[in-house]
């Protein structure tokens, strides 16, 4: 057995409830006039690997976080394994984990400190916790570094720990706010495995990312969201379909296409220099 097979074994999903694994219900946020997020409609199943695409202030991360418990909605429901995550926080929140686009560590602990704490969070036997956290820093190529203080890690590294901590105490769903920033491609490549190794477990990976040749390659299903609405969600063939049918168009044309983002390709492409005598 592999080391990323042995570290996912355990993360599976604890029921086989036909329940969504996040179903989210008119979740609305407004600041004053503007409306980040508008009524958004969204059920993820067990064991899938689920993309959360769009453009820069679409509101992807005000949407996880709200679905996280970190950022009141304005009105609508969000449910983790069927449990609410604001009726009943403590329960929702042990059941998943949530890495942000920039992991808020401990500077002042080792990574075997951080992931002991995390472990004793979630009321993990000292057993468990060594062997798991063991495989995760192995996977992640750490376990030479696991003895230095967090505050000398690069962003790339301290990303790391913050995936083995996510991963540790083996969560039903992960949140995963632009997890491959600041990863070399080996590293990238690692988590990828890692992730697809997870959902086929059974537990489910919700994710954002602008490198949309990841979720190309990664996800069952994404959604691409646009002022705060889903603009179109399925499959890579089902957005084909919504996007003409071209079987052959990539994800990253698709979402130009959608999000009608063309316009600044366009513009950036007018604004090169040279291009008038390229273009003879």
């Amino acid at each position: 057995m592999d080391s990323i097979t042995s570290a996912t074994a355990g993360i599976h999903a604890r029921s086989s409830s036909a329940q969504p694994a996040i179903q989210a219900a008119g979740l609305t946020k407004r600041y004053g006039k503007n409306l980040a997020v508008d009524r958004l409609d969204l059920e993820v199943v067990r064991g899938e690997l689920f993309g959360f695409l769009g453009p820069n202030g679409s509101g992807k991360t005000t949407t996880i976080r709200m679905m996280t418990g970190l950022l009141a909605p304005t009105d609508g429901r969000v449910s983790i394994t069927g449990i609410d995550v604001w009726s009943d926080p403590l329960a929702a929140k042990s059941r998943f984990a949530y890495v942000p686009d920039e992991p808020n560590l401990f500077p002042k602990l080792t990574a075997w400190e951080y992931l002991r704490f995390t472990a004793s969070v979630f009321g993990m036997s000292p057993d468990a916790y060594r062997q798991r956290a063991g495989e995760l820093l192995q996977i992640f190529e750490m376990t030479d570094r696991a003895d230095e203080l967090i505050d000398s890690y690069s962003h790339g590294m301290r990303q790391k720990i913050a995936l083995a901590g996510a991963l540790l105490h083996a969560p039903e769903v992960i949140f995963l706010d632009e997890p491959t920033v600041g990863l070399d491609p080996p590293s990238a490549r690692t988590l990828k495995t890692l992730l697809r190794r997870v959902c086929d477990n059974g537990a489910t990976v919700f994710l954002t990312t602008h490198i949309l040749e990841i979720a190309e390659q990664m996800c069952d299903r994404v959604a691409i969201i646009k002022a705060g609405r889903i603009i179109a969600l399925g499959t890579i063939e089902e957005l084909r379909q919504q996007g003409g049918g071209n079987e052959r168009q990539s994800l990253e044309d698709l979402f130009i296409e959608l999000t009608g983002e063309a316009q600044d390709t366009a513009l950036i492409e007018a604004l090169t220099p040279g291009r008038e005598h390229r273009s003879r």
